[in-house]
């Protein structure tokens, strides 16, 4: 049965210069190609999307300092392979060669498997090239990562999808496509170059003399995954674009990311919490109804599910996005904790205590306690802090939306309770 090789494999790049997409290590001053203009090999991280060319670099990087090449498998491989790799490095020295590893989804390794890298680094027997679409600081030990330079790989923008698909046609033969199919082609592939090439693969052999337009691609192609996965990085990278853009004030990029999210098969619930979150958080009192929205679309989407109640939340998304912002509860709050945190021994001035004893009436709680609603202007101005702990204050509203009229509120009281003391 003859073999077929895919086609991202054919025409996987035969030197640095072939490699699209990342001119900001290979180019001049990069990392990589400072590396190897210094003669010293370095073990390092490659971070970045799906076909991109993370395996591609770590193969050249290889050839560049002629070292043995060998390849490990987070998903199939383990300690052992780890030294039976190492082991057939001391035992076949190769002519002196040293080995590069290159470890394929690195982050999928267990801590303790990871802390097995650390002698051999150490000792110089190898040099690591891990590979990972996903954040090493947050899957990688800081034992490990101490000992390896992360470098971030970009995904391939369409500039360098469109040389690949030139390459392809140099060596080849024309796609067989519109120009704006061609478009819809490099749109599909989502900044993967791997992708690219299977999609080019699955038209190659067309008989068809009609060049495919954009109906006819995508019925042919069908529709790509969103790349999106609920559990990892793109997960919170997206959920925090979402909230930066209704932070900024910014609908359009909100409604967007809302989408991409949708699009990805997040949970919409997911969604609507962070909306609540987002109007408490950045919003607040400049404008008390933004929560009144948020907690309204979230009942509305458990009500009609998707993909009806998807439109309550977006249209919560909106109203928060518009809405005046301020963090004044969130930052009062949090210097609130942080000064209780440190006075949790101080009881509460006995003034405010309540006394159901005698005993407790003896010992003065509650003694000239002033009940607010029998004052003339409903408020007494008395102290409700500890004794022993100056007054802070924690909120200062801002001068926006509904929060100006909260700060007038706020100067009033203060102004009376200033004159009480």
């Amino acid at each position: 049965m003859k073999q077929t090789i895919p086609l991202a494999e054919q025409f996987r790049p035969a030197d640095f210069e072939s490699i699209v997409g990342q001119e900001h290590l290979l180019g001049k001053g990069g990392f990589i190609t400072s590396t190897i203009a210094a003669g010293r090999p370095l073990s390092i991280i490659l971070w970045g999307p799906p076909g991109c060319g993370k395996t591609s670099i770590a193969r050249l990087y290889a050839k560049a300092f002629n070292m043995r090449f060998e390849t490990l498998s987070a998903v199939f491989s383990g300690i052992a392979e780890l030294r039976k790799i190492i082991k057939e490095g001391e035992d076949r020295p190769l002519f002196g060669r040293s080995t590069l590893l290159f470890v394929d989804e690195i982050h999928r390794f267990n801590k303790a498997q990871q802390d097995a890298f650390l002698p051999f680094l150490e000792n110089g027997k190898i040099i690591i090239v891990g590979a990972t679409a996903e954040n090493p600081s947050f899957y990688l030990n800081n034992a490990l990562l101490s000992r390896l330079r992360v470098l971030k790989l970009q995904p391939l923008n369409p500039q360098s999808l469109e040389k690949l698909i030139q390459n392809f046609e140099i060596t080849r033969k024309p796609l067989n496509v519109t120009p704006e199919a061609r478009k819809i082609m490099i749109e599909m592939a989502q900044g993967d170059g791997r992708y690219l090439f299977n999609l080019i693969e699955n038209i190659e052999g067309l008989s068809s003399q009609t060049p495919l337009d954009t109906d006819s691609l995508i019925n042919f192609l069908q529709k790509r995954a969103p790349l999106f996965d609920k559990k990892e990085d793109q997960h919170y990278d997206t959920i925090s674009a979402l909230h930066k853009s209704v932070r900024g004030s910014d609908p359009d990029a909100a409604l967007y990311w809302f989408a991409r999210m949708l699009e990805g098969g997040e949970e919409p619930l997911f969604i609507a919490r962070r909306l609540i979150r987002m109007a408490t958080e950045d919003v607040g009192l400049a404008d008390p109804q933004a929560l009144t929205q948020a907690i309204a679309a979230k009942d509305a989407y458990v009500m009609q599910g998707s993909p009806e109640g998807e439109l309550a939340l977006a249209q919560a998304l909106v109203y928060i996005a518009m809405a005046p912002k301020s963090n004044s509860i969130y930052k009062a709050l949090g210097e609130a904790r942080a000064l209780a945190a440190k006075t949790t021994h101080l009881p509460p001035p006995s003034i405010i205590l309540n006394a159901p004893t005698a005993t407790m009436k003896k010992l003065g709680y509650g003694a000239g306690y002033e009940y607010d609603h029998d004052t003339l202007a409903g408020f007494s101005g008395q102290n409700y802090f500890p004794d022993a702990l100056p007054r802070t204050i924690f909120y200062n509203p801002v001068e926006r939306g509904f929060e100006r009229e909260m700060k007038k509120r706020l100067e009033y009281f203060i102004g009376k309770r200033n004159k009480k003391l």
